[in-house]
């Protein structure tokens, strides 16, 4: 069944603002999201891979939403159908991916912090996921982490290395979570999700975008400041509710 208001398209972050960092959707929210989707076209984008937006979720991404952009829209599926990929490693060659990677870990090896644990890159389809902690780590180290790099700043400081070592690349750097940071080639920030919501014969009259990392190096501050679009930011799945909510049921 189409929304009632199928013109207005309402995009979604999904961690910090649909669900709590790296956590699952509560049985409220999921209830929530449910009343969403009968008014407005829904979309989903995460800058994970396919598989931990889907966990997150519930395993229910495909059935609940109509688009789902993972790794920023790299990985697109529509009506529970895969649409189109783009790769990364295509883009960029061996020779570069692995010059870049080669600097990121010795650059690690380097690092004291509270503790290290597995997986320090994470290749996705359309990035490379860079956790100096690991992202093996446990929630609690995890949170650890998050605190720590509050006050030593190590993602800011390793992103200023990484681009004073790499200007030729054309890479973008975005923080976000707690615990890592996204590289990827310019142009394949969220943003890129929407010239596949634009180009399809859609004629969306109003797009709004809501998520918790709008500020400039966030990795929701290039959707949130495109001019197509109308930027909400939030703070926590209970500020998303809360202010969609006004803007629709009351």
């Amino acid at each position: 069944m189409s929304p009632k208001h199928a013109s207005k398209l309402f995009i979604f972050d999904i961690d910090g603002t649909l669900t709590a960092s790296r956590k699952k959707i509560t049985p409220d929210m999921e209830e929530f999201m449910s009343k969403v989707t009968g008014e407005v076209t829904v979309a989903l984008v995460g800058g994970s891979d396919f598989v931990k937006i889907n966990e997150q979720l519930n395993g229910q991404a495909l059935v609940k939403y109509e688009y789902v952009f993972s790794e920023n829209g790299l990985v697109y599926h529509r009506n529970g159908e895969l649409v189109a990929t783009k790769s990364i490693q295509e883009h960029m060659g061996n020779e570069k991916l692995q010059s870049f990677i080669n600097f990121a870990l010795k650059y690690m090896s380097e690092l004291t912090l509270p503790c290290k644990r597995g997986t320090f890159i994470e290749f996705r389809k359309g990035m490379l996921n860079v956790c100096p902690v690991g992202r093996s780590c446990s929630q609690e180290e995890r949170d650890e982490f998050g605190e720590y790099d509050k006050v030593h700043h190590i993602r800011e400081k390793f992103v200023a290395e990484l681009r004073k070592q790499f200007p030729e690349m054309g890479l973008v750097y975005s923080i976000g979570g707690q615990i890592s940071f996204d590289v990827f080639p310019e142009g394949w920030d969220k943003r890129y999700c929407l010239q596949h919501l634009f180009t399809e014969g859609n004629s969306f009259t109003e797009v709004h975008f809501f998520g918790d990392k709008t500020f400039p190096g966030g990795n929701d501050h290039e959707i949130f400041t495109d001019p197509r679009v109308i930027g909400h930011t939030v703070t926590s799945p209970e500020d998303t509710r809360k202010q969609l909510t006004d803007m629709l049921f009351s």
